[in-house]
């Protein structure tokens, strides 16, 4: 019974997931679903995106959290749209959440909404949030074995993001282990090695961005 309550679940996840999709190809906007651990950095790579700029992209957010509205906060500061979704000790967020969400954003002016997913490696990876494109980021402070720990999320990921790289100077962790990791997985996989501190990295992250906002355009012409 078990086993097919959950099925139950992702099927309506998914069922909703292309109600969102199709309102994202409505309006013409691209979607990355960044899913890490609590503390890896995610909402410090989307401040540095924000920093420098994406050249003409409109950007939205949407942060997911089990409690508060710091993320929020911290990314309205830049003065773009922003919704925070809490989901009183949940572990992840679902599609209905970000259907919801979208109703208290400006659709018509975005062409790139991101999604901080709540901070876990294994609940967010099974849920379809209508996403084109999901983000594995992962600190160097928390070890080179997430990949054989984690497999699913980077053989779901369509770009890895390697953080805090201006740490690897203090802390034990395999570059290389780590790397061979995610390619045994998903062979190809981009890895952007990156520190927001620093800003090694960013302009890298960034034009992966513009990137997805540029091929999604050129499909809709």
């Amino acid at each position: 019974m078990k086993v097919d309550v959950v099925q139950k679940v992702l099927k309506a996840n998914d069922d909703i997931a292309k109600l969102v999709r199709s309102r994202f190809d409505e309006h013409g906007i691209s979607c990355i679903n960044m899913i890490s651990a609590p503390g890896s950095g995610k909402t410090s790579l989307i401040e540095s995106a924000l920093k420098q700029g994406l050249s003409g992209v409109r950007i939205g957010v949407i942060e997911g959290d089990p409690e508060t509205t710091r993320d929020a906060e911290r990314i309205a500061k830049y003065d773009v749209p922003v919704v925070q979704i809490n989901t009183a000790g949940g572990c992840h967020l679902e599609s209905q959440l970000v259907l919801q969400a979208l109703d208290k954003l400006p659709l018509n002016d975005i062409d790139l909404l991101i999604i901080e997913n709540v901070g876990n490696l294994v609940c967010p990876v099974g849920f379809d949030l209508g996403e084109k494109s999901r983000v594995a980021v992962v600190s160097v402070t928390e070890g080179q074995d997430k990949p054989f720990k984690y497999p699913k999320l980077f053989h779901t990921a369509n770009l890895v993001i390697l953080n805090k790289v201006d740490l690897l100077p203090y802390v034990p962790f395999d570059v290389e282990e780590f790397t061979q990791g995610v390619q045994g997985i998903q062979p190809g996989v981009p890895i952007l090695h990156v520190s927001c501190t620093h800003g090694d990295g960013i302009s890298d992250w960034v034009n992966w961005l513009r990137e997805q906002v540029m091929s999604d355009k050129n499909k809709h012409e």
